[in-house]
């Protein structure tokens, strides 16, 4: 096992175990509002694109339908076997994509592209083939294209993968969640195993250079002995990257998790202690830890951006392509530019209508503010590279770190006095099990945190 892991102290786990954000933004979504139009959008598209050296780009595409309901999903999908209602959905994101392009310079070059869901493998093969060439005679791809599209094995056959590599494709990762019968009827995924190494064979096969694996810990019936198991099988499987969510029970957000037998739910202490076995079982086995819920093989990219800290992060997780501004497509997709977020309309009628009339989808937005900017680069360092290099936060921005954060430097002392962190005049550095609540370490630069949580559940656990 990691030295990194070697004493994991439940105790402290449970202490800092608060909801808290998974920031894959700052400031989070709760902070977005719809004073961001979609002129604003558009007005910061045309900016953005007027400058000689704009950086490149990246690609998101919102495929929101499923076959069936995960009881614990969180995403924004919509449950329909209705093909034609797929069919409509695809010719209106062509639309949006043919009210965008235009204002996307072609020296622009696409370094990386994803998409997501919902599941973007319930479409045919044909459509994969058809919404990919287009997306393809739009925008100027890179020829070291880094692309990645989620996966639900159940129902899919060779020719969907064949259909996504033909497409310039090379990712692929795929919802294992627990592959215990009694866990999978429980959640309604019923996914035998025999499947799941079909597809990782199949992927192989057609040159796919990374696949990834979902579990998800903390579902109803999931015991310390039986996810063992689970994670013993991934291991045979041999992902380049597994990831290890734990389960939001947010039923107040997500009305359909209501279906989920609460009682049934494993403890606080099970769920950390299977969190804690499954690290220990990982790490054995030679995978690496990214960071929040992501492990890889040590010559995947990730791992080597993280020990050349180049790591970066954004609303599709860890990337290795820091710099691109990501333009989204779909009802409910965010994009991401330097200076804003942009979070499309997440119902498919509003989303159509806007689309029709040639404007933005755009529902909801923020622009950042020279503190944003400050603190997302501070926060995004804890998450990426798990330490914050004073200097050069001071060089970028013209402060004097320990000053400008004296306030928030502060409340670091409890995570220091439990051995999870370091700091001295150079660094601040996470050490060994705090890797598990870097989340809570960046709550402590988060200048909006009291404000989204007061009185209100926002977010789920961070452990």
């Amino acid at each position: 096992m990691s030295k990194d892991f070697s004493e994991i102290d439940i105790n402290v786990l449970k202490k800092f175990n608060q909801p808290g954000p998974r920031y894959t933004s700052y400031p989070t979504a709760p902070l977005f509002s719809q004073e961001f139009t979609a002129e604003d959008f558009t007005r910061e598209i045309i900016s953005t694109n007027a400058g000689a050296n704009a950086s490149d780009i990246s690609l998101y595409f919102h495929f929101p339908f499923c076959e069936s309901l995960c009881y614990f999903c969180g995403c924004n999908m919509l449950v329909s076997r209705d093909r034609s209602l797929i069919r409509e959905y695809n010719d209106y994101l062509k639309k949006e994509i043919d009210n965008l392009a235009p204002h996307i310079s072609k020296k622009r070059k696409v370094a990386q592209m994803h998409w997501g869901g919902g599941t973007p493998s319930y479409l045919y093969p044909e459509e994969i083939c058809d919404i990919g060439n287009y997306i393809r005679a739009k925008f100027n791809f890179s020829e070291d294209l880094e692309a990645s599209v989620e996966i639900d094995p159940r129902g899919l056959t060779f020719e969907h993968l064949k259909a996504f590599r033909e497409c310039g494709f090379n990712r692929v990762s795929m919802g294992v969640q627990d592959f215990n019968p009694e866990v999978q009827k429980a959640i309604n995924r019923i996914q035998p195993e025999d499947i799941t190494r079909q597809t990782v064979e199949w992927t192989r096969e057609l040159g796919f250079k990374s696949v990834n694996l979902d579990l998800i810990y903390g579902l109803p019936f999931q015991t310390l002995e039986e996810f063992n198991k689970t994670v013993a099988k991934v291991i045979d499987i041999s992902p380049d990257r597994i990831a290890v969510f734990n389960y939001a029970h947010v039923p107040w957000l997500k009305k359909h998790q209501v279906l989920i037998p609460e009682d049934k739910l494993p403890s606080p202490d099970e769920r950390l202690n299977i969190l804690k076995q499954t690290i220990e079982s990982l790490t054995k086995a030679g995978y690496e830890y990214i960071g929040m819920d992501h492990f890889a093989k040590p010559t995947d990219e990730l791992a080597i951006a993280q020990k050349q800290n180049t790591l970066y992060r954004n609303f599709q997780g860890y990337s290795t392509k820091a710099g691109c501004d990501v333009y989204a497509f779909g009802m409910s997709a965010i994009s991401q530019f330097q200076n804003i977020y942009a979070q499309n309309l997440k119902m498919n009628k509003e989303y159509y209508a806007r689309v029709e009339k040639g404007e933005a989808a755009t529902n909801v937005g923020y622009r950042l503010t020279k503190d944003d900017h400050i603190r997302r680069e501070t926060i995004s360092n804890l998450m990426c590279h798990l330490q914050i290099d004073k200097r050069r936060i001071e060089a970028k921005f013209g402060i004097v770190f320990d000053e400008y954060f004296a306030d928030d430097l502060k409340k670091l002392d409890v995570f220091i006095a439990d051995g999870l962190l370091t700091r001295d005049a150079e660094k601040i550095a996470v050490k060994g099990a705090g890797k598990l609540i870097v989340r809570n370490v960046a709550m402590c630069f988060d200048a909006y945190l009291e404000k989204m949580t007061k009185g209100k559940p926002v977010f789920s656990k961070t452990v």
